[in-house]
């Protein structure tokens, strides 16, 4: 089911839901450049969608969302988007962030705590964003695609995103999906893509702060999220699990996708019964 909720400043957020209605709630928020379609494998996976309410958001300025002028250093934007889902998905969601989507995630802790959470998991995830934050260390194929993959002139981006996608995508990932990607990423706007990454903050103390179950899930061959920012994640918030997927990249949630699907509602279904 294709639906929308309004998030912070009255932005338009586009969602896929599915799942019973009153089950319990995993939310997953993509990476940048991306959109809900990043989790087409975790949506369409029977064992998820007939125990758990999955509901994948289009961050704004992605996907099927609004794109605004501005708000995208704003950590009380993302915030409030999140919030407006979780409003929709229902109390004590998991919720799963990739990639920027952890970043996504610490934004939401910042401003609301986690009282209304029941887990976090975060995946190939960022949790911090600026020069020597640990926890936003990217690799070299992210590395690789900047600053070219943030202009505004075509000759320049698309050349860099074809390789940006090309480079994360491993033989396990299927052509389709890597050619989605590529999709995805060119209907982001260029302002939005560069908008993205003019930040700098810090979260050791959110994630400190964090007294809900947390699992970290990471590809050991990882080069676009280096593998350091989930060991910081891990070492910071208290009780977390680190998961390696051994020889995986950035998608282990689709070069795995049944070791993947099977950890998330084992964690899902663990968190619930605390």
């Amino acid at each position: 089911m294709n639906t929308e909720v309004t998030g912070a400043g009255g932005v338009r957020i586009a969602l896929r839901a599915e799942g019973p209605e009153n089950a319990r709630p995993i939310v997953f928020v993509h990476g940048w450049a991306q959109s809900a379609a990043a989790w087409s494998a975790q949506l369409a996976d029977p064992a998820l969608s007939e125990r758990f309410r999955l509901v994948a958001m289009d961050l704004r300025g992605h996907g099927g969302s609004d794109v605004p002028a501005d708000g995208y250093d704003d950590p009380a934007q993302w915030a409030g988007d999140l919030a407006a889902v979780l409003d929709f998905a229902g109390p004590d969601a998991i919720v799963v962030g990739w990639s920027y989507g952890g970043l996504v995630i610490t934004d939401y802790l910042r401003v609301h705590g986690t009282a209304r959470l029941g887990g976090i998991v975060l995946v190939g995830a960022i949790t911090e964003i600026g020069r020597k934050r640990e926890g936003g260390a990217t690799g070299p194929i992210m590395r690789a695609a900047l600053p070219a993959a943030l202009s505004d002139d075509a000759e320049v981006a698309i050349p860099a995103l074809v390789e940006f996608t090309r480079a994360q995508a491993s033989p396990k990932v299927p052509g389709a999906y890597a050619q989605a990607m590529l999709g995805s990423s060119l209907s982001v706007p260029p302002a939005v893509r560069g908008a993205l990454f003019r930040r700098d903050i810090g979260s050791a103390d959110v994630l400190a702060a964090v007294d809900k179950p947390a699992l970290v899930v990471h590809g050991s061959a990882d080069g676009v999220v280096d593998p350091s920012a989930a060991e910081y994640s891990a070492g910071k918030i208290p009780g977390a699990v680190l998961r390696w997927f051994v020889e995986a990249g950035h998608l282990p949630f689709v070069e795995e996708p049944e070791d993947f699907n099977s950890v998330l509602r084992r964690f899902a279904g663990d968190a619930a019964a605390e």
